[in-house]
């Protein structure tokens, strides 16, 4: 049983005592791949690192996360644009609008939040977005320009199913992670309409822990854990669960195994 970790942050600080143990013991749980998305300039070194120092495992995207606009936007977005020229990443991210934190910067975000969807469809990747609070402003920005050709994921998506839907209408990925196993989260009866068809999984380490590491920190080891919950809500096995959202994410990311 081969699992797909799609978004996780193991070259974050949190990792710092025990990083490459941590993408051995997610190795060695069956998550054979990592996609590792950027978060801005201060994260880049790292990042790269840690896919150098497992190359056949953790995969970079590359990309200015939301909460790190500020006035200096530009000069992100202009790093963002010549390492994709430069190196090999598997999607532009991740991206998106955040309005949970400050709202101080929201027309900044919106349009880093284009030229990132405009990076994408030049290079032909995958868009990682980032919604939290701003399901009404990323539909519209996606609902009024062209997209065509645009493939990618709502990452840790927390919506309802009608959000779910718009974003798979758009043809969206709904990334699936801890917030799943959380009692009362409403996230089970969501995906218990959608299937697996359009899911893939992720952790989001160090963030957001599934059942029963919540209160600790996130690692890409348990995300055993959201296909076990994933399985049970759908009435299927983990192994099936496995097979469908690591054949999805495959097709997302281009990658062949």
């Amino acid at each position: 049983m081969i699992l797909i970790d799609t978004h996780t942050h193991l070259y974050l600080n949190a990792f710092d005592d025990d990083r490459e143990a941590t993408v051995e013991r997610a190795i060695a749980s069956g998550v054979k791949y990592m996609f590792l998305p950027n978060i801005d300039s201060g994260s880049v070194s790292s990042l790269n690192a840690l896919c150098e120092r497992f190359p056949e495992n953790c995969f970079p995207l590359m990309g200015l996360h939301p909460t790190s606009v500020k006035e200096n936007f530009h000069d992100e977005l202009a790093q963002v644009e010549k390492l994709l020229d430069e190196q090999i990443y598997y999607g532009v991210g991740e991206t998106g609008i955040d309005l949970y934190w400050d709202k101080t910067y929201y027309r900044e975000q919106v349009e880093a939040f284009n030229r990132q969807i405009d990076l994408a469809l030049e290079h032909g990747l995958p868009l990682v977005i980032h919604a939290r609070e701003s399901f009404t402003e990323i539909f519209r920005v996606l609902e009024n320009r062209d997209i065509s050709g645009l493939r990618g994921v709502f990452h840790c998506f927390t919506g309802k199913l009608e959000e779910a839907e718009r974003a798979i209408k758009l043809g969206f990925m709904l990334g699936i992670g801890g917030v799943l196993t959380y009692k009362n989260s409403g996230l089970d009866h969501v995906v218990a309409e959608l299937g697996t068809e359009h899911l893939i999984l992720e952790t989001d380490a160090p963030y957001l822990p599934p059942v029963p590491h919540r209160g600790k920190r996130n690692e890409s080891a348990y995300i055993i854990h959201v296909a076990d919950k994933l399985a049970e809500v759908l009435g299927s096995t983990a192994k099936e669960v496995a097979e469908t959202t690591t054949r999805n994410a495959c097709t997302l990311f281009n990658l062949n195994i």
